[in-house]
């Protein structure tokens, strides 16, 4: 959840350090450290709160010295405070670590009947505690640290020093954490963003790699100590792509880079003249085969598989289940090896979602990842893979990756359509047609945002909003509802219209504002037939549709009108302006849009 950053080379590391954690706190945290080796000594500072507080502490001085590891912590064991925060030290050795591990308690119980002193409530606190009774056995500082490793159970993403040497030992096993390649230097860091003005050529670990950082060199080995041999990779993201650009919040950067992002995610893969989609990552099964589909995620992704079982069942007539991640194997589910299980996932590291993909492999099910980072778990572990081009996303709220993996999820009901010739060659050349016309779309929403400006304007003093949508947009519907929780804190509640009448009207009264996706198809009528019900009751409809006409328009508090698509695309213009209207009421608020109290970018424990 939270991030790790390291270096060794030959430039002073503190400012260098700090300066990539700022770039990590997208991912979300409520403490942040660093730990200098300079000379044989090592200085540690930690602070609650920002990293803005922790380069107040180290900007007195004495903070020197070329190799360095930072952390910011988001709590898992133990309250935030300055005793739980990171780096961690015991004897010599100092430790930053994300994940959890899950035998922390009997090995903590088994140090202190030798003598070991623990100083925080953290599970991490065990890994320096563990590497130094190893090395007083008289092991050497990396057969230490990697016996400790061994002995531990869950999850880990670690960089560990020592006093005595100038060596750096980085391992990975369930949580991210890259390698940053520069000119005699090296990083660890959670996330390529925090090292992207440094260098774009990266090692993407695998689980249980440990990688031995020394003066020029950069050895990889297994637990055991055998060489690993672990490809250098040349993103093609820039620092600069990482950055506002302008924009007040990331956020509101990423929503408007949404036409862009769209077309990165066609790019080579949609061929209108031929009336076909191909993707270049993908090794599918027999297609023929495939009995059964399973779409897995978490919270914005669960949304965006909710959409793509719309696409799928309605035009491939192919049973899909879309199942949220953390409940998917606890209730041990019929897969069947004719299966095709789907795993959604922007970093492609969500814990629950890998979780599943794993039940997924075991059980001889064929997994196909969609996400947006490459070189991420889910990319290398799935049988498939379909990246989404949105490039980096930095506010932990998604917006950018929603629609790239919308747009991906209706490529594949594309391909699919074609490879077993449900869909012949003219439709899906009409379907290519309109998804191109897509960003352009995207943009004309985009260039009248200052209307719902305008609406957050009315509405961001209220305390509860209540969402309606029906058929494809019922998930659309939902994911506004869930930014403006996110961002804004207000509660908010997303309902099939239909469902309405079942509970939920009884919310209803003069100060509770409705927002409906109401466009102009075969759910039309029974979308107005809801309206009514909450004007009857004097609600406060805030109205999105794609009908100019639209009969309930002169009756309700604002309409905002929306460009015209297919069904199945509908979503991809829906959600934008819940998107804008859910940022600017957060502004509007003065909330912390890009980093929302209690959340985090990368949701890498379950």
């Amino acid at each position: 959840m939270c991030g790790i950053v390291g270096y060794l080379g030959n430039k002073q590391a503190c400012d260098l350090l700090i300066d990539a954690l700022k770039r990590l706190e997208y991912r979300g945290y409520d403490s942040a450290g660093i730990a200098m080796w300079n000379n044989g000594a090592i200085e540690t500072a930690r602070r609650k709160g920002k990293v803005d507080d922790l380069r107040k502490a180290v900007s007195s001085g004495g903070f020197e010295g070329t190799m360095g590891l930072a952390h910011t912590r988001w709590a898992t064991h133990g309250i935030p405070s300055e005793r739980n925060a990171h780096p961690h030290t015991a004897g010599d050795i100092t430790v930053v670590h994300n994940g959890i591990i899950e035998n922390y308690i009997e090995i903590k119980e088994r140090l202190r009947k030798d003598g070991h002193e623990f100083l925080s409530d953290t599970d991490t606190e065990v890994i320096p505690h563990l590497v130094t009774r190893y090395v007083e056995e008289g092991r050497s500082f990396v057969d230490a640290a990697r016996a400790a490793l061994k002995e531990l159970k869950g999850s880990y993403a670690v960089g560990i020093i020592r006093k005595k040497e100038r060596t750096l030992v980085a391992a990975k096993k369930e949580s991210p954490l890259i390698v940053g390649v520069g000119d005699d230097e090296y990083f660890i860091a959670s996330d390529a963003p925090a090292i992207l003005d440094r260098t774009n050529r990266f090692i993407f670990l695998e689980d249980n790699d440990v990688v031995i950082f020394t003066e020029g060199s950069l050895v990889i080995t297994d637990m055991e100590g055998n060489p690993v041999k672990r490809v250098v990779s040349t993103v093609a993201w820039t620092g600069a792509m990482a950055e506002k650009g302008g924009y007040k919040h990331f956020m509101l950067k990423e929503i408007f880079e949404q036409p862009r992002a769209i077309a990165d995610t066609l790019i080579g893969r949609v061929m209108e003249e031929e009336g076909q989609v191909e993707f270049e990552d993908l090794s599918p099964p027999d297609l023929t085969k495939v009995r059964k589909i399973w779409m897995v995620a978490c919270g914005t992704s669960y949304h965006a598989c909710m959409i793509g079982k719309h696409m799928i069942e309605a035009n491939l007539r192919i049973p899909v289940e879309a199942d949220i991640a953390s409940e998917f194997r606890y209730r041990n589910p019929i897969l069947n090896k004719e299966d095709m299980l789907v795993l959604v996932s922007q970093s492609g590291e969500t814990a629950d979602t890998i979780a599943a993909m794993k039940e997924g492999k075991k059980r001889g099910v064929y997994t196909l990842g969609v996400c947006n980072v490459v070189g991420s778990t889910l990319a290398r572990e799935c049988d498939g893979v379909v990246f989404t081009h949105a490039g980096p996303e930095i506010g932990v709220a998604s917006t950018k990756a929603f629609t790239t993996q919308i747009s991906v999820l209706y490529m594949l009901m594309l391909y699919m359509g074609g490879k077993l010739h449900k869909m012949d060659r003219d439709r899906i050349k009409e379907n290519i047609r309109e998804m191109r016309k897509m960003p352009h779309k995207v943009q004309a929403i985009l260039n009248i945002s200052k209307s719902i400006e305008e609406i957050a304007g009315n509405f961001h003093k209220t305390k509860d909003f209540l969402y309606l949508g029906r058929g494809i947009n019922y998930p659309a519907v939902q994911e506004g509802a869930l930014k403006l929780k996110e961002i804004s804190y207000i509660h908010a509640e997303a309902y099939a219209a239909g469902e309405m009448k079942h509970g939920p009207i009884a919310l209803i009264d003069e100060n509770l504002p409705v927002v409906v996706v109401s466009p102009n198809d075969s759910t039309y009528q029974k979308t107005c037939a809801n309206i009514e019900e909450v004007l009857a009751r004097r609600g406060k409809v805030l109205l999105f549709t794609d009908h100019e006409s639209h009969e309930m328009a002169s009756r309700v508090e604002s309409v905002f009108t929306l460009p015209s698509t297919t069904y199945e695309l509908q979503p991809l213009l829906s959600v934008i302006p819940l998107q804008l209207l859910a940022y600017y009421i957060a502004n509007l608020l003065g909330t912390d849009v890009d980093q929302p109290r209690n959340l985090a970018k990368s949701v890498t424990v379950e």
